[in-house]
């Protein structure tokens, strides 16, 4: 129940100050009426205005008078003393591959650049109940498909820490507006590392939950396409866990769901102390990775190890090659099929980027025997992993194989002098966790001498998500010791 006590009310911080607020703590302020929601939506929507135009993150912006009118009523709510949720006030932008109601949805294709969806997509429903004020849309690559947010409709999206270099994909905005201040939490996705890549390109957090946590009900599919996820992204691991406490459970809709095991925010109450790491750095040399990247992982294990974590050389004894190739069938017996169906309309030629004609026409060659064999292949791995589980809390790779890149550079062709042979090779280490269904959480761990930032994938056994999120808050509080006294960034992720 909201406190009403008008009286008690404290000055409002200024506007900067309100936007650099964890999600938790604003929502904190809000029920306890040290802040209005007019005041808080209206000090984001001015840093969307003039952060914005810089990077692009944000697209398809509600009319400010409409989300104003939106925060009016969510007071009226606080003081009537109705009942609110854990969101309550809070500004969300949803990411533009998930249907919102109401509000324009082009997954980044000029096929639906003027598509207004009649529903909301699930975890939609749950944040929109959960009390947020859904402000607009985040920007994607086309489809999701690649790590780097550009599409025909939008234009690109910029790295938040130097807007000549990517902001990764395919959450590329939500990472953006998080990373600058202009949101206090985001949604995504992950097939290829689409929550984790861009997080770790701008020095947030990005969770990909186990494969079933939160449910989709919108797709075409709902038994086969289920290696792509929906999950949270913030600037804390707290955050994290109170919107996937929001996204997660059951629907009779994703037969394949699951309820939650408790709260994940009441979890992190309890703090992980202890817990082993298979650091598994470039699987043996069969990751091509640039120079730069393993120091900065191997110096953030070092902090995890302050943290009670020890860790040690070591990882499943499995054809890394042989998963590759089974992940790429999968993708395209799923999402390939889906586009297989927009290629095939005459009335879409040339309207499809190439790597979207590339998964569509993988597609059309798949037989059923490939598919089978890519299954069992993901089930090998899938219990090797468990093996490797028995032994380890945590299996650790580097997020990324290469640092953030010039925006204009559709994707690498080229790693550490290895030849590129598809638009997502050069994401291939975020096909470990994807294949087992695994959770994955990246955590920052610094910059390159150029200051490029860097991240590194904690991935735990399946539907261990509050555990990876334990020791994700046991790292976040040894980098948090590690940074002492020097002054963060807007793009911290300790704030």
């Amino acid at each position: 129940m909201a406190a009403a006590r008008p009286e008690s009310r404290v000055a409002a911080p200024p506007a900067g100050e309100i936007c650099r607020l964890s999600a938790g703590e604003l929502a904190h302020r809000i029920r306890e009426r040290q802040l209005s929601v007019r005041e808080v939506l209206t000090a984001f929507l001015d840093r969307i205005e003039t952060v914005n135009p810089q990077v692009n993150a944000i697209v398809s912006v509600r009319e400010r008078a409409d989300i104003l009118r939106d925060a009016d009523e969510a007071d009226a709510r606080l003081r009537s003393r109705a009942e609110t949720g854990p969101l309550f006030g809070l500004p969300i932008a949803i990411k533009d591959l998930a249907p919102t109601k109401g509000i324009r949805t082009t997954f980044g294709s000029p096929i639906f650049a003027d598509f207004v969806p009649d529903e909301d997509e699930l975890f939609v429903t749950r944040i929109r109940k959960a009390g947020a004020v859904v402000i607009g849309k985040t920007n994607t690559p086309e489809f999701g498909l690649g790590s780097n947010t550009y599409n025909p409709v939008f234009g690109a999206t910029r790295n938040a820490l130097d807007p000549a270099l990517a902001a990764g994909g395919s959450s590329g905005g939500a990472a953006v507006a998080l990373a600058l201040d202009m949101l206090p939490l985001a949604d995504g996705s992950d097939f290829g590392g689409s929550l984790r890549n861009p997080a770790a390109y701008n020095n947030v957090f990005g969770f990909r939950p186990s494969q079933g946590l939160v449910p989709s009900v919108l797709g075409f599919d709902a038994f086969h396409a289920q290696m792509g996820v929906e999950g949270p992204m913030a600037r804390t691991v707290r955050d994290l866990a109170l919107l996937l406490d929001v996204q997660a459970g059951y629907h009779p809709g994703a037969p394949l769901s699951y309820e939650a095991p408790g709260s994940f925010l009441a979890g992190l109450d309890e703090p992980a102390t202890a817990g082993r790491i298979a650091w598994a750095g470039d699987f043996g040399g069969a990751l091509p990775l640039e120079n730069g990247i393993l120091p900065l992982c191997e110096d953030a294990l070092a902090r995890f190890s302050a943290a009670g974590f020890a860790n040690e050389p070591a990882m499943p004894d499995f054809d890394a090659e042989a998963l590759w190739q089974a992940f790429i069938v999968l993708r395209q017996a799923s999402g390939g099929c889906a586009l297989k169906a927009l290629h095939d309309n005459p009335a879409h030629h040339g309207k499809l980027k190439p790597e979207a004609v590339w998964e569509a026409e993988g597609a059309a060659r798949l037989t059923g025997p490939q598919i089978h064999a890519a299954s069992v292949t993901r089930t090998a791995w899938h219990r090797a992993l468990l093996k490797l589980f028995e032994r380890f809390d945590l299996l650790v790779l580097p997020t990324a194989q290469v640092f953030p890149f010039p925006v204009e550079t559709h994707w690498p062709s080229e790693v550490a002098g290895h030849a590129m042979d598809s638009y997502h090779r050069w994401m291939q280490v975020s096909a470990f966790a994807t294949m087992g269904g695994c959770p994955a959480l990246n955590v920052p761990v610094g910059f390159d001498a150029r200051g490029r930032p860097m991240g590194m994938q904690l991935i735990g056994r399946p539907r261990g998500d509050l555990a990876v999120l334990r020791a994700g808050a046991a790292y976040e509080a040894a980098l948090s010791r590690a940074i002492g006294a020097e002054t963060c960034t807007a793009a911290s992720p300790v704030r």
